[in-house]
Parts: C-alpha cells; structure tokens; sequence
C-alpha cells in the first residue's frame, strides 16, 4: 500500500519496521525489515527528505517515524500533489492534429472498474445543464461523494431524480437524503445476463445526450468487476434508444416531474 502512495520497496519496508519501534538504528531496521544495511541509509534518507522520519545524530544515529496521523496527512497531501502535477501535465500535452472527428457521434465507449465509472459518473453529473436521471440497482452505487456531487447539481438548477427499479433498493436508499422513487421499470428489472450472473447496477442520463450503463457480477465482491458503456450525443444510436426506452417505460405520475420535459436552469 505505502508503494502505491509513492514509496519504493526498501522505503516502503524501513517505514513499517521503524513504524513497530520507538526509535531504531540502522542495523536494527534491517534485522526488522530484511533490507541491506548499506541500504537502509539511502531508504531512511528518503523518508527523512519526505518527513517521514527523524534522526538522532547520536553514535550511532537513532531514527523514528514521526506519529501515524502525521505520516498518513504528510503521504496524503504528497499523493494530491503529485496527482494535481499529473494532471497539469497531461492537460498541457499539445494535442496531435489528425482528420478523424474529436467526438464521433456513433460511439459508445466501454469503462472497467468501479472507481472509473464512479469518477466518470461524477464527472457526468458535474457537466449537466438541466436534468440528471440516475437509476441504481445496487445500493453501493450512491456513494457519498456522488451524492454531494447530485445536490451540488441541484444547487445550480439542475433537475436530479434518482430512482431504483427494486423496492428493496429503494428502502436502502431511502435516509440517503437524496429523493428517490421507487419505479416499476420491467426492462431494467429483468435485464440480467441469462444465467443471471451479472446485472445492471446503475444508468445514467444526462440532458437526454450522454448515458452511462454499468453492470457487475451478482455474486462477486470485487469492484474491478464492474464494467460500463458510456455514449454521448443526440444523433447517437446508443443514448437515443436507452433514452426513449427509459421514458417510456417511466409510469405516468413521474412523466410531469422527474423524467418529463427538461427543467430550465
């Protein structure tokens, strides 16, 4: 985990071995840590640089990882960093000139992983001028964050519903804070694979031109399973059939409010 936040092999086991003492000297981290002497200094060097570690200049020197609180804010806020300079980067890379269309309409592009679909469905969320629809099928899929990104949509006049089409569901979604209904849709109900190994977990649609499906294995726990579909565009096959399938399946006292006309801001 340390070598994901940042911190290579060596870094990573010096910091757990000092993290199991008060305080340590070089060769008692690489007794703990099975590390090379001759390179626990490079290592312990790095996390001191890092502010991980502090030494005692004694003979021979003493080291300590500073408190776990402080540690896990200081590889935090390096992580943030290194992300939002990763970012700035990539958004400076000048783009390659080429004769195919930037947005071709009759595209649908396919998502692996929770994390990315929740990241692309935020993002989706996010770009909405006038309605978002959200249909879950699994409880986990309204995560905090994606809450608070749906009331921020609200917030800019943004006309959101989200709706389940289990009523199980809808029960644990109800102290949400986010209104939900709970809605009789039989094409979605019944739209798992035939062996019914998988099942849709979300659908999203955006200003009746962007739509995000996701789906995943109904016996598995693991969030790289999920996978997704995302299309956008009004001439775009994909999203015109998910969107009219969705509002005509939609029963009659939700047509007026929430998947009725768009909502102008």
């Amino acid at each position: 985990m340390l070598q994901k936040l940042g911190l290579k092999q060596y870094e990573a086991a010096c910091f757990v071995a000092l993290s199991r003492l008060p305080h340590a000297t070089a060769k008692e981290i690489s007794e703990i840590s099975d590390v090379p002497r001759t390179r626990v200094y490079d290592a312990v060097g790095v996390l001191e640089s890092k502010g991980l570690v502090e030494t005692h200049h004694a003979s021979p020197k003493q080291f300590r990882v500073i408190p776990v609180d402080d540690a896990t804010d200081v590889l935090r806020s390096e992580y943030q960093s290194t992300t939002e300079t990763l970012r700035e980067t990539l958004q400076s890379i000048d783009p390659v000139d080429t004769d195919t269309e930037s947005t071709p309409s009759a595209e649908v592009w396919s998502l692996t992983g929770s994390d990315a679909i929740e990241t692309r469905t935020r993002r989706l969320a996010e770009e909405a001028d006038h309605e978002v629809v959200l249909v879950v099928g699994d409880s986990l899929v309204l995560t905090d964050a994606l809450e608070e990104t749906l009331r921020t949509a609200q917030r800019r006049g943004v006309s959101v519903t989200v709706g389940t089409y289990n009523g199980a569901q809808h029960d644990s979604l109800d102290s949400s804070g986010i209104e939900t209904s709970s809605l009789d849709i039989p094409i979605f109900a019944r739209a798992v694979a035939p062996d019914e190994s998988s099942e849709i977990s979300r659908i999203l649609l955006v200003d009746r031109d962007a739509v995000l499906i996701s789906s995943k294995p109904t016996d598995d726990g693991d969030d790289a399973s999920e996978r997704a579909v995302v299309g956008r565009g009004s001439t775009n096959g994909f999203v015109t059939i998910v969107c009219r399938t969705l509002l005509a399946t939609i029963p009659p006292e939700f047509s007026d409010t929430a998947f009725g006309q768009v909502s102008q801001s």
